[in-house]
């Protein structure tokens, strides 16, 4: 069975006296270990089926199928467990917390979680060494590159060990030559293991990836 499974999905938003079609009638199936890249222009849609991936925003209709389990049948706080346990986010803007160290940045998932704070620490710092900054763990994210704040970002998202990471243009801010090293990180933690669904507007990253859903409108065009 796959990992996830979206059947029949569609997202409407009413846009004064008119109603916009988001998302129409999508069928798409990801398997556990996937490296999936969504592409398509602005207003194509595909971060609006990011967001409703992850938990974030009740589709009009269909379904959603993460593990398991229908994610929109859950109540609110049941949602809320499923995303923080099974789902780490990646976004185009590093979200950052300026005064905290690149490990302090790291542990801040781990709050809700009961554990010691040296067994947090431990977490966090094996996610840093996952993503090649173990020496950095000290700094603060203003002395750090672009892509390192990236890589604190990744590494944030992954310290819990989620079954499914969510990135949202994550190079969007980088460089063509860090946008490669972040995105070869990407494909290194794939190959371990992890479930990746990636939304990008550069046609570059796809050769990442094992497969490119293109969407136009709203609609799945292409699957390559």
């Amino acid at each position: 069975m796959a990992l996830i499974r979206i059947a029949n999905l569609t997202k409407h938003y009413a846009s004064g006296d008119e109603t916009v079609e988001a998302l129409r009638g999508l069928n798409i199936a990801i398997e556990a270990g996937e490296f999936i890249t969504i592409m398509g222009q602005s207003g194509s849609g595909k971060s609006t089926l990011l967001s409703v991936l992850g938990g974030m925003n009740h589709p009009t209709s269909g379904e959603v199928e993460m593990a398991g389990v229908r994610l929109y049948d859950l109540p609110g706080e049941q949602l809320a467990d499923f995303r923080a346990q099974k789902l780490g986010f990646v976004f185009q803007s590093f979200h950052l917390i300026p005064y905290l160290t690149a490990l302090e940045n790291v542990m801040l998932p781990l709050a809700i979680v009961k554990m010691g704070t040296p067994a947090k620490k431990d977490a966090a710092r094996q996610a840093l060494e996952r993503v090649g900054l173990g020496a950095k763990v000290d700094r603060l994210p203003n002395q750090l590159s672009g892509g390192e704040q990236e890589r604190v970002a990744i590494a944030r998202a992954i310290v819990k060990r989620p079954q499914i990471l969510l990135a949202d243009e994550p190079t969007g801010n980088l460089d063509s030559k860090t946008s490669d090293e972040v995105m070869a990180l990407f494909r290194e933690l794939n190959e371990a293991g992890q479930t990746v669904v990636m939304v990008t507007h550069n046609p570059d990253n796809g050769r990442h990836a094992d497969r490119t859903i293109t969407l136009r409108d709203g609609m799945v065009v292409t699957v390559t």
